[in-house]
C-alpha cells in the first residue's frame, strides 16, 4: 500500500500526526465524510479539540488502519480502541470485514476470563475518556464483571494474567488472607477500587446499592476512599470527592453510617468550599445521629467571621435536624442528647461573646422531656451569669427562664437560694417549686392513708412535735389491715417510709428557714418595694 503523508492531524493540541487521508478514510466514516471529494494542492490539516483518549488513542487507530484493519486487542487497550472506534465511526458501513467496533465488541465477550487487575485497568482507562455516548455499554460490562468478583469474594491472582495484560498491579494482588480482609474493617477490594476517580466511584456505589450490597460495607469503603484521597490532589478535586462521598452516604441506611466518621468529614469539609446542598445533607446526617456524638465532636471552632469561641449555630442546626428526623421519639435517645447538650452548654457558657439570646436558644432547643434534672442547666446558667456581669435584671430573668425549677435537686435549690448572681424572683420561684414538689412527694409517700399536712411556715419546734404522729399513722394503718407484725418485710417497708417522711420534713423545714433569711436580707434595703412578677 502506497503511503502519502498528505494530512496533518492536530490531536487536542498535544501532538501532530502526518498521515495518509486515503488510508484513514477507508476505515473511518468521519474521515470519509471529510474527504469524500477529491482535493488537490497543499497538505490538509484537521484539528481535534476533544478527541477521547487523546494522542494515545489516535495512534492506536492509525496503526489499525495502516495494518489493514488488524490490531492486537488486550484488556489494557480495549477501552481506548473501543472509544476511538465509535468517535471515528469505524463501522461495518465503511469496512465490512475489518471494522474496529466489531473487533472490540468480540474481545469483550471474553471478559469473564480477565483477571481482577485487567478489569481494573480497563475501568481506570474509562475514567480518563470522554464518553458522549456508550452504545455498546462497555463501562457497564466492566462494572458488572467487577461487582461479580466482589460479591463472590474471589480475586484472581496476577500470575494468571495473559501475556498481553497490563503491568498495572496492586499490592494485595498476590493473595488475600482472611486476616487481611478483616483488618481495620476493610474488605480486600478497598485499596484496589480507591485508585478510581469520583465519577467512577459514584457509578460503582450506586450500582452496589441497587444490587442490595451490604450498606455497612459500602459505608466503610466510602470513609476509606475519602481518607485515602483527600490527602492528595488539588482543593477542587478534594471538594468533588467530599461531595461525592456525602451524597453517596446519604443513600445508605442511617444505622450503617458512623457518626464519628461523619464528624471527620465535617472537619475536612470545613476547609473546602463544598456546595450548600452537600453541607445541609452532611449536617442532616449528623443531626439524625446526634445521640451518638461526644462533647469533643461538638466543640467545632467558630467560623472566622463569627465571634463565638465555638460554632453554636452549627450545633443548633444539628439539634433541629435531630428533632426533625423523628428519632427523638425514642425517649432514651432524646435523653442522651439532653445530657450531651448539658455538657456542651456548660462548655460554651463562659464564652464572653455568647449573647444571652443564643444561650437561651441553646438551653431551650430540646423539649422538657429530654431532661430528668435541670441541675446541669443550672450550673451552666450560673457560669454564664458569673462571666456576663453587665446584664440587666430583665436580661437575667430571660436567661433564668431556661430553668425548670421543679426539676432542680434540693442541693441546687439551696445553692440558688444563696446565689447573689440570680435575681430575687428566681429564688422565690425555685423555693415555691420545691415546696410544691415536697407536698406532692409527702402525699405520695403517705398514700396508704391521708393525713393533715403541716404547713411549712410552722416553727421547727412544732414540726418536731408532730413528726411522731405522722409516722404512727403509717404504722397504725398497717395494724388496721390486721397485718401480722411477724411479716418482717412489710414492717421494714413501713418503717422505711416513716424515715423518708421525717427526712423530707427536715429538708423542707431547713429550706423554709433559708428562704426567710434570704428574703429578709434582700428586702431590708427596699422594704417599700413591691415584688416583681415571677418569670412565666
Amino acid at each position: 500500500m502506497d503511503v502519502a503523508c498528505d494530512l496533518e492531524v492536530d490531536v487536542n493540541g498535544e501532538e501532530l500526526f502526518l498521515v495518509d487521508k486515503r488510508i484513514l478514510s477507508s476505515f473511518s466514516g468521519k474521515f470519509s465524510k471529510l474527504f469524500n471529494k477529491p482535493t488537490a494542492g497543499s497538505k490538509l490539516k484537521v484539528i481535534f479539540h476533544d478527541l477521547p483518549g487523546g494522542p494515545e488513542a489516535f495512534e492506536l487507530m492509525v496503526r489499525f488502519c495502516y495494518n489493514n484493519g488488524r490490531a492486537e486487542i488486550t484488556p489494557s487497550n480495549i477501552s481506548l480502541l473501543h472509544c476511538i472506534a465509535h468517535f471515528m465511526e469505524m463501522t461495518e458501513n465503511i469496512s465490512h470485514s475489518h471494522n474496529l467496533i466489531e473487533q472490540t465488541e468480540k474481545s469483550l465477550q471474553l471478559i469473564t476470563y480477565w483477571t481482577w487487575s485487567e478489569i481494573l485497568v480497563a475501568l481506570k482507562q474509562c475514567q480518563d475518556l470522554f464518553f458522549p455516548a456508550d452504545p455498546s455499554g462497555i463501562f457497564e460490562k466492566y462494572l458488572d464483571s467487577l461487582l461479580v468478583r466482589i460479591s463472590s469474594g474471589s480475586e484472581a491472582s496476577p500470575s494468571t494474567s495473559s501475556p498481553n495484560s497490563s503491568s498495572f498491579r496492586f499490592s494485595c494482588d498476590t493473595g488475600t488472607t482472611e486476616s487481611t480482609k478483616k483488618s481495620y474493617g476493610r474488605a480486600w477490594w478497598f485499596e484496589h477500587i480507591a485508585v478510581l476517580n469520583f465519577d467512577i466511584i459514584d457509578k460503582i456505589i450506586k450500582t452496589m446499592i441497587a444490587r442490595k450490597f451490604d450498606h455497612v460495607l459500602i459505608s466503610r469503603f466510602l470513609f476509606y476512599y475519602l481518607k485515602s484521597r483527600v490527602s492528595t490532589g488539588m482543593s477542587n478535586e478534594k471538594r468533588k470527592i467530599v461531595e461525592t462521598v456525602v451524597n453517596l452516604l446519604s443513600l445508605l441506611d442511617r444505622s450503617s453510617v458512623s457518626c464519628k466518621g461523619l464528624f471527620g468529614i465535617l472537619r475536612v469539609a470545613s476547609s473546602l468550599n463544598i456546595s450548600k446542598c452537600c453541607k445541609n445533607r452532611l449536617e442532616g446526617m449528623i443531626g439524625s445521629q446526634l445521640d451518638q456524638a461526644t462533647l469533643d465532636n461538638l466543640l467545632v471552632p467558630s467560623p472566622l467571621r463569627m465571634n463565638f469561641l465555638y460554632d453554636v449555630n452549627l450545633v443548633l442546626r444539628f439539634l433541629k435536624s435531630f428533632l426533625r428526623s423523628g428519632f427523638w421519639a425514642s425517649l432514651t435517645r432524646l435523653k442522651r442528647v439532653g445530657a450531651l447538650m448539658d455538657l456542651y452548654i456548660s462548655e460554651v457558657a463562659p464564652d464572653i461573646c455568647l449573647k444571652p439570646l443564643k444561650f437561651v436558644e441553646l438551653a431551650m432547643a430540646l423539649p422538657d422531656s429530654a431532661r430528668d434534672s435541670y441541675d446541669g442547666i443550672y450550673r451552666a446558667t450560673d457560669m454564664y451569669l458569673e462571666v456576663h456581669t453587665g446584664l440587666s435584671e430583665e436580661e437575667k430573668m430571660k436567661i433564668c427562664c431556661v430553668l425548670n425549677y421543679e426539676k432542680l435537686s434540693s442541693e441546687a435549690c439551696k445553692h440558688l437560694a444563696r446565689n447573689s448572681k440570680f435575681p430575687s424572683r428566681t429564688v422565690i420561684q425555685a423555693l415555691i417549686s420545691q415546696q410544691t414538689n415536697l407536698e406532692s412527694l409527702l402525699h405520695d409517700t403517705n398514700h396508704l392513708k391521708p393525713f393533715s399536712y403541716l404547713p411549712f411556715n410552722h416553727s421547727d419546734e412544732s414540726t418536731e412535735g408532730k413528726k411522731g404522729n405522722r409516722g404512727d399513722q403509717i404504722i397504725l394503718y398497717g395494724k388496721k389491715l390486721d397485718l401480722s407484725m411477724e411479716d418482717e418485710n412489710l414492717k421494714a417497708h413501713l418503717q422505711g417510709m416513716q424515715c423518708r417522711v421525717m427526712k423530707l420534713e427536715k429538708v423542707c423545714s431547713k429550706m423554709q428557714t433559708q428562704m426567710a433569711k434570704v428574703m429578709k436580707s434582700r428586702l431590708s434595703s427596699s422594704s417599700n418595694a413591691r415584688l416583681p412578677k415571677l418569670c412565666p
